[in-house]
């Protein structure tokens, strides 16, 4: 199913989504050159409120891509955040949403990258996109006989569009076999994260996530959880390298990120997790991290951007 909108914003206004396009010359098509961020707003329905999540964090990954692929950013982060708000309001939502901030470059060659060779676009995409219902079941994973982007090739780092193209290839290979999203190896042989998302497993009581030197994308939801599991639940984490095998001898495992948000897996390479069902912690740390988005829990509203309301709630909260 093709995502559509009323509104995109497009290089500094909002524009009918029939009008959002851009030339088929310029290296954002051609080769992928771009830098995006995920981000979800999430509705609650108590508050008849839309909160945004963690927008400023992930303004700064965006800046942070953008910066290592030497892309000039043409808007400040209060401009971004406007433009944000601004197309999420025109676009009417009242649901939970996925945005999509994108800096590109326009028509040039490979090797422009200065303001005066190349121009650096802007754009930002606003889809409803409710919580999926295999949080609820789990699912059966795989490991993906692709590796996942060097660090000294392309690095995960870089939430950068060509970047998926090794994401689509492992998440392609485990549909036509019949499962859910793999996990995907480094360059090394150990655990890096998903197609598109973080993995982390609970083991003898910790919570133990790879390194953000694993060849993975520094993830906010999962600095999220990690915030969450220490201090509502009082876990040890952990960052180190994790083995393949050790994912078949988990207590518990699941995916983090923005779309996935705490995605369990029940089973991989046919090796069930625990007991086959989603496990206790990875419930509570779901429980957790939902009502945190949705401004339930009044310590991590500093997380959270109304839309509806201006600045009052973080006003209250300060």
């Amino acid at each position: 199913m093709s995502k559509t909108a009323d509104y995109a914003w497009l290089d500094g206004k909002l524009v009918p989504w029939a009008n959002a396009t851009m030339h088929i010359s310029t290296e954002c098509v051609l080769r992928g050159e771009n830098v995006f961020e995920g981000i979800r707003a999430y509705w609650n329905e108590e508050q008849q409120e839309l909160f945004t999540f963690r927008h400023a964090d992930h303004i700064a990954r965006l800046r942070q891509g953008a910066r290592i692929m030497r892309m000039a950013i043409p808007y400040s982060d209060a401009e971004i955040e406007a433009a944000s708000l601004e197309l999420i309001r025109a676009c009417n939502y009242r649901e939970t949403i996925h945005y999509r901030p994108v800096v590109y470059f326009a028509e040039g060659e490979l090797t422009h990258y200065l303001p005066s060779e190349i121009r650096t676009g802007f754009f930002i995409l606003a889809f409803a996109m409710p919580s999926k219902t295999v949080q609820e079941t789990g699912v059966k994973s795989a490991i993906s006989t692709w590796r996942r982007n060097s660090d000294l090739a392309s690095p995960s780092r870089i939430k950068s569009g060509a970047n998926y193209h090794n994401s689509r290839l492992a998440y392609i290979e485990a549909r036509m076999n019949g499962m859910g999203p793999p996990v995907m190896l480094n360059a090394a042989g150990k655990v890096a994260e998903g197609p598109g998302a973080c993995v982390m497993i609970l083991r003898h009581g910790k919570l133990i996530t790879p390194p953000v030197t694993a060849d993975i994308l520094e993830s906010i939801t999962r600095e999220t959880l990690m915030e969450l599991a220490r201090n509502e639940l009082g876990l040890e984490v952990v960052e180190r390298d994790v083995d393949r095998s050790e994912l078949y001898v988990a207590d518990e495992a699941f995916f983090c990120g923005s779309g996935a948000e705490v995605l369990p897996m029940v089973s991989i390479d046919h090796y069930e997790i625990g007991d086959g069902t989603p496990g206790e912690v990875t419930r509570k740390l779901q429980g957790l991290y939902n009502d945190a988005v949705r401004g339930r829990l009044e310590k991590y509203r500093h997380w959270l951007t109304p839309v509806w309301r201006g600045n009052a709630v973080k006003d209250a909260a300060a």
